[in-house]
């Protein structure tokens, strides 16, 4: 079961999702378009709204809050994207691949399902601050620095920083302002 707090009167959170064993399974387009199309739609149709985001190779990192600050459809909605996403992962981890990979979400033993690609539980935390709140988007943004993929976090092709730095519009609708209800 996945764990989780929403609290009252906090309204944005900060998110880790993190693949089973650390694989690294976003280095290629496809898984990592899994990702970017489950969220556009949680943005279209569930009222997600995301403030920042991260994609790398085996975890990801959001700023999100739901666009009527409803803390139990926001729940409902990171449950659901992790559920769909993890079904359209491991078939693709099964289908392109290699064994070896494929084997590790098949290791688990499960009771309501057969394969695992998220960990179970995930990290979620509440920015009440807006001082805070900025201090977890700097820190997303700085994430594939900090690994040595890139010298500029706007560099990193996945990740909302080029939004935030340049005004780029990129693969996900990135709000930069929380309190614009949608």
């Amino acid at each position: 079961m996945d764990s989780y707090k929403f609290f009252d009167g906090i309204y944005v959170y900060f998110v880790t999702f993190t693949t089973i064993d650390w694989l690294p399974v976003f280095i290629n387009p496809e898984p990592i378009k899994i990702i970017t199309d489950s969220l556009q739609f949680c943005i279209t149709n569930k009222h997600l709204k995301v403030h920042a985001y991260v994609i790398m190779p085996n975890h990801i990192h959001l700023v999100v809050s739901d666009a009527k600050f409803d803390n139990a459809r926001l729940q409902k909605t990171l449950i659901d994207f992790r559920k769909y996403t993890g079904h359209d992962l491991a078939n693709y981890i099964d289908n392109s691949l290699p064994e070896s990979l494929s084997m590790v979400i098949h290791n688990k033993k499960l009771n309501d399902r057969s394969r695992q690609v998220w960990q179970l539980g995930w990290h979620a935390e509440g920015l009440a601050t807006e001082k805070f709140f900025n201090q977890k988007v700097n820190y997303i943004h700085e994430n594939p620095v900090r690994k040595g993929y890139v010298q500029l976090p706007e560099h990193w092709v996945n990740s909302s920083a080029s939004c935030w730095v340049n005004g780029e519009e990129g693969e996900i609708p990135v709000a930069l302002d929380i309190d614009d209800n949608e």
